[in-house]
């Protein structure tokens, strides 16, 4: 009964940070269940099924709030779904010993990718609408590795979107997360195709999925109030950090060498806690001084 209060706790956090960045939900749950000592394959797959409700509740959201381009979501879902299922067909097929280093490589990768999404920044540009031939290869790519990985539809998917800029942020948010309800269906059917219901701890994935349904109506109040690219630097950080450490004990690192390591990522993580104080800084002077420039002319 503890633990599954403890991940109820773990879904309500990382629907919040998941719902204020765009991203985050599947890595950060993921990465709890396999230290919970979860094998990969029933981690990733406990996640999914939880995100069956999230994405629903998530996507209903977006589209009363108009955040959502339905041409974008016709042309991402599909491929997503099928990059999903093939994912999920081969991590049920890997072994728990060969799968856990795997999925802590693709974890931490993307725990390095969000911090350096958020210390760089992007800087979107509004042209014209996305093509097939652009979201469809990205649909399937992040569906692959949503599935492997125990999550990244939202790290891959979004940041590629606002770095294109060819979309407003809010939605590239709303789609995405629109048709991340399709990618999770099609990961979750792929698991008990490879893994069988019993293979998945449905009480765990009904306990990520209270504390996200909690979360959902807060983490619109948290994008306002919480600084987005301090809550994505903290949260790849821990995502890094986390996997850095199975990975290291999967190939039975000397503690030695651990120890270095996991300070040099806290080191990292810091730094790119204070570049990106600085950026904000920067662009929020930046901002007043044309503001300050334009109101000067309009009383001259």
């Amino acid at each position: 009964m503890r633990k599954l209060l403890v991940l109820a706790v773990v879904g309500f956090v990382a629907q919040l940070v998941d719902g204020s960045l765009g991203m985050g939900y599947g890595v950060t749950s993921s990465t709890m269940l396999v230290l919970a000592g979860l094998t990969p394959a029933a981690a990733s797959a406990s996640v999914h099924f939880s995100e069956l409700g999230t994405n629903l509740a998530s996507g209903v959201s977006h589209w009363r709030l108009k955040n959502v381009d339905w041409r974008v979501v016709a042309r991402i879902a599909g491929p997503g779904a099928i990059g999903a299922f093939i994912g999920a067909t081969v991590l049920s097929n890997l072994s728990t010993d060969a799968a856990a280093p795997i999925m802590a490589v693709i974890l931490a990768a993307l725990g390095a990718y969000i911090i350096v999404r958020f210390v760089v920044g992007i800087r979107p540009r509004f042209a014209k609408p996305h093509t097939i031939k652009f979201l469809a290869p990205l649909g399937a790519f992040a569906g692959f590795i949503d599935a492997t990985g125990g999550g990244g539809w939202g790290p891959v998917a979004t940041p590629a979107l606002l770095a294109d800029g060819r979309m407003e942020p809010r939605k590239v948010i709303g789609s995405i997360d629109t048709s991340e309800f399709a990618v999770s269906a099609a990961a979750s059917l792929g698991f008990i195709i490879g893994l069988g219901a019993a293979g998945i701890n449905w009480g765990f994935a009904l306990a990520l999925l209270i504390g996200g349904l909690v979360a959902a109506p807060l983490a619109a109040y948290l994008v306002k109030v919480a600084p987005a690219h301090l809550l994505g630097v903290l949260v790849g950080g821990m995502i890094l950090l986390t996997n850095a450490r199975v990975l290291l004990k999967s190939f039975d690192v000397d503690s030695a060498i651990r120890w270095p390591i996991y300070g040099a990522i806290v080191l990292l993580t810091l730094a790119g806690l204070y570049v990106a104080v600085l950026r904000a800084r920067k662009r929020s002077s930046a901002s007043a001084r044309v503001d300050a420039g334009e109101e000067e002319a309009v009383r001259a």
